[in-house]
């Protein structure tokens, strides 16, 4: 079974596409809640990295900018 949800009440709750969520049943109501602090593990982590934007050597240069010259 599937569940949607108008956008509207989604935005209001602050919940986006492809979040995880945990549903309850409390008397007699159909409950969702997001899944907080749902941490990836390093697989995932490492699938969504990107180079071009978080990495490489990009301070890599000779000049000095501070007080870092030894």
């Amino acid at each position: 079974m599937g569940v949607r949800l108008p956008a509207a009440i989604a935005k209001t709750a602050n919940l986006h596409l492809n979040q995880k969520v945990c549903l309850n049943a409390e008397k007699g109501k159909v409950v969702i809640s997001p899944v907080i602090n749902q941490f990836d593990s390093l697989s995932e982590r490492l699938t969504k990295f990107d180079i071009s934007v978080c990495g490489g050597e990009v301070m890599q240069t000779d000049e000095f900018i501070g007080s870092e010259k030894i």
